[in-house]
């Protein structure tokens, strides 16, 4: 008796559950029906970053050319000059003398031509006059000659003693802003410093510098041609500075190097921008900004595509059955938002847009 009486509890409560997991099962029972999109061709903006050196136009070390105690120092540094503005004064005494020294020889020269010529004018005439010999009218002509080569000599030694008059005071060669200064007032200096007084970098443009690799190179060419019409083709680029903001100014690529760094397999490429506001330096760093369109890309849905064995893949829908793509040479657009593909997928295909962890390959599906 008490055996049916269980029979009969059990049968009845199994009556109640299996509704129950019948209805827990159609809850939880993937969906069949997925969004899809189908490829279309399109033009896509991709960015390439490279990093960077800034320079200026032009960073010329100032050394001086006379030797000496250097007497004023006419500039500070980070301070802006124009070309042929006082930065150095060295002690010009001793210059002074020399060149004092210098004049007088040249006028002690002059008087010097100027007796050799009289002699000979007058031993000329007694010549003519057969008073005196050959020899002594050659006598003379050779001193007058000598005469004339020590004002030679000494007016180049003039030109000397006032172009290192000149050198005492130290100018800038161009426009630019002065870099540090290790020498003050008092320190003696000369030509074959193992450093320079100063550096001056004309920061009127500024030459930006990255490197591209030889793979690039000869990519740009077979689609150009020649190297001038590359630099034609190139598209403008952008300067991210340091801390990650962007130079206002767009840049121009004005040369790529003609030689592949054995070391590296890269080659050098100079981009200019203009700096009217100073707020480029040289010697920063920084990274460029190289945006190319690509003409009829496929582009695909990042929530589209999941990753297997470090492969990008997304699903394709063939006849109501998914089929794995497994895509190439996949790169992320500029938006972040999509992948463009080089292969695994054409324009037409359908491709499902939400849910592929869900699937798996061969999966009959329904498109919504």
């Amino acid at each position: 008796m008490m055996r049916r009486i269980m029979t009969v509890a059990a049968t009845l409560a199994c009556c109640f559950l299996l509704p129950s997991c019948r209805q827990t099962q159609e809850q939880v029972a993937p969906s069949s029906s997925y969004a899809a999109m189908t490829i279309e061709a399109t033009d896509v903006n991709l960015s390439e970053t490279y990093p960077a050196s800034i320079e200026g136009r032009q960073d010329i070390a100032i050394y001086p050319q006379v030797s000496g105690t250097i007497s004023k120092v006419c500039v500070k540094e980070g301070q802006k000059v124009r070309k042929g503005q006082s930065l150095f004064v060295i002690d010009q005494v001793p210059f002074k003398a020399a060149l004092q020294m210098a004049q007088a020889n040249v006028e002690a020269a002059q008087a010097g031509v100027a007796t050799a010529q009289l002699v000979y004018d007058s031993r000329e005439k007694l010549y003519d006059e057969k008073v005196i010999s050959e020899f002594d009218l050659l006598t003379s002509k050779n001193a007058l000659l000598t005469a004339k080569a020590q004002l030679a000599q000494a007016e180049a030694q003039l030109v000397t003693a006032e172009n290192n008059m000149k050198y005492t005071q130290v100018h800038s060669p161009v426009d630019g802003v002065v870099g540090t200064i290790p020498f003050r007032a008092g320190a003696l200096v000369s030509p074959a410093l193992p450093q320079p007084l100063t550096t001056v970098s004309d920061n009127s443009q500024m030459y930006v510098y990255y490197s591209i690799s030889e793979i690039q190179l000869l990519g740009l060419t077979a689609r150009h041609g020649s190297m001038d019409e590359v630099l034609e083709s190139l598209p403008p680029v952008k300067l991210q500075l340091a801390d990650g903001s962007f130079y206002g100014e767009q840049g121009r690529i004005e040369t790529i190097s003609g030689v592949i760094d054995p070391r590296t397999g890269s080659v050098s490429v100079r981009a200019v921008f203009p700096n009217e506001g100073g707020i480029l330096h040289s010697g920063a760093s920084g990274n460029i900004i190289l945006t190319n369109t690509n003409k009829n890309a496929i582009t695909v849905p990042c929530r589209a595509t999941f990753e297997m064995q470090d492969v990008v893949c997304a699903y394709k829908v063939v006849d109501g059955k998914t089929v794995l793509a497994r895509l190439e040479d996949v790169r992320l657009s500029d938006d972040g938002k999509s992948y463009v593909v080089g292969g695994g997928l054409a324009e037409g295909d359908v491709i499902v847009l939400e849910g592929v962890g869900l699937l798996r390959e061969g999966q009959e599906i329904t498109i919504k």
